[in-house]
């Protein structure tokens, strides 16, 4: 009998539609079978949102750890074939090489057809419970090695021609040694010039350009640009800039800081669908300066870049790479120098660390076992969402 870890070495056929013949099929584009969950013993959650589960995972044979993320399938879509969404994350994934991007190990497959998951490299923080639990705000220093980390990313990915399209602290992973890694690309999407309509509200509402706000479809770089100078001011003061609870208070918050838009600074502004049916309220200053008096002159200038209207107008990451902000007083900080902090992510019940060493089997036993565990991590969730709300 065959051993089911072996490489598969039966040669195939394909239909060659140009010749109308069957050709063999090269060594190099045969791929083996995907690993198997049960390869790897679940340690604990890591987070959970729209798009799946993300466990923290040890490899049962090297030891090594992993973040485990379990996409969710709808079952009839599935039907169909492998789900779109999955594969794009997939693809664009396996595309990217950067130490500012979150690597993809492999794809794992559960018992059932219709479980997946993305088997990535492990890092011990995220951006946002960083923020949450921090006993002290990142130093001004320490806030530009961060930003100069995202915009590298970002520069990477423009580069081959994908937008994230969901850049935010809690998509922002950071390791020990102080290395920055965009993760979440179940939203990015590749593009073309010209850029093709895309679905323009599923940016997070408090990173969401004000293009995409008053119904813009077409999507550029910039919408991640927007979003960079949002997490910028949030790192800076310690506090989300622009939490807006609805896409109409949201455009106030941004109205407020920047002034009210109009078709001189922003052409095309007034064809806008959503400025066909009410008016901005009319705020005629840009308070950055007032929101954010201890920042230089050059940090002011930046943020104005990434804070244009006119998407067309706003920073490349390439052009804030270079902006004097990051080579005035205070320095960015070297990464490796970058302070430690404990890993809030990894807190655990008793009950999960006694479960079966497997959370991947169905059952209602098995069930049974997490159920603890996902209360206790609703509790911990609803704890960071009220500190969060005090900043607001």
């Amino acid at each position: 009998m065959a051993d089911d870890n072996e490489p598969i070495r039966k040669k195939g056929f394909i239909l060659n539609f140009q010749t109308k013949k069957l050709q063999e099929i090269d060594d190099k584009n045969i791929i083996n079978k995907p690993r198997s969950v049960e390869c790897y013993e679940k340690m604990n959650i890591l987070g959970q949102g729209t798009y799946g589960i993300c466990y923290r995972v040890r490899d049962k044979q090297t030891k090594k750890e992993y973040a485990l993320k379990k996409v969710k399938v709808d079952k009839d879509l599935f039907r169909d074939g492998f789900p779109i969404s999955c594969l794009r994350e997939i693809s664009i994934l396996k595309k990217c090489n950067h130490e500012n991007i979150v690597k993809l190990k492999e794809v794992a497959v559960g018992n059932e057809l219709q479980k997946i998951y993305l088997v990535m490299e492990y890092c011990e923080q995220d951006l946002a419970s960083l923020l949450d639990n921090l006993k002290k705000p990142f130093t001004e220093s320490e806030v530009k090695c961060i930003i100069i980390q995202l915009l590298r990313g970002l520069e990477y990915l423009h580069s081959k021609y994908i937008i994230h399209r969901d850049i935010k602290v809690s998509n922002l992973l950071l390791t020990d040694e102080g290395c920055l890694k965009i993760a979440d690309f179940g939203l990015a999407r590749t593009f073309s010039v010209p850029t093709k309509p895309m679905t323009p509200n599923l940016v997070t509402l408090w990173y969401r350009p004000p293009e995409l706000l008053l119904g813009s479809t077409t999507c550029t770089t910039s919408v991640d640009m927007w979003a960079v100078g949002c997490i910028l001011g949030e790192l800076l003061i310690n506090k989300p800039l622009l939490p807006g609870t609805g896409e109409i208070s949201q455009l106030d918050m941004i109205v407020d800081l920047l002034g009210t838009p109009s078709e001189n600074i922003w052409p095309g502004f007034d064809q806008l669908p959503a400025c066909q049916n009410f008016t901005l309220k009319q705020q005629p200053y840009n308070n950055l300066k007032a929101k954010f008096p201890f920042l230089s002159q050059a940090g002011i200038r930046l943020m104005n870049f990434l804070f244009m209207y006119d998407p067309k107008k706003r920073a490349t990451a390439e052009e804030s790479l270079s902006s004097s902000y990051f080579k005035e007083p205070p320095l960015p900080s070297d990464p490796r120098f970058m302070p430690s902090f404990p890993h809030h992510r990894n807190l655990k019940s008793q009950s999960s660390t006694s479960s079966s060493s497997s959370i991947f089997a169905s059952g209602s036993k098995q069930q049974q076992n997490l159920n603890p565990s996902r209360n206790k991590f609703s509790e911990m969730l609803e704890g960071l969402a009220k500190k969060r709300k005090r900043y607001e």
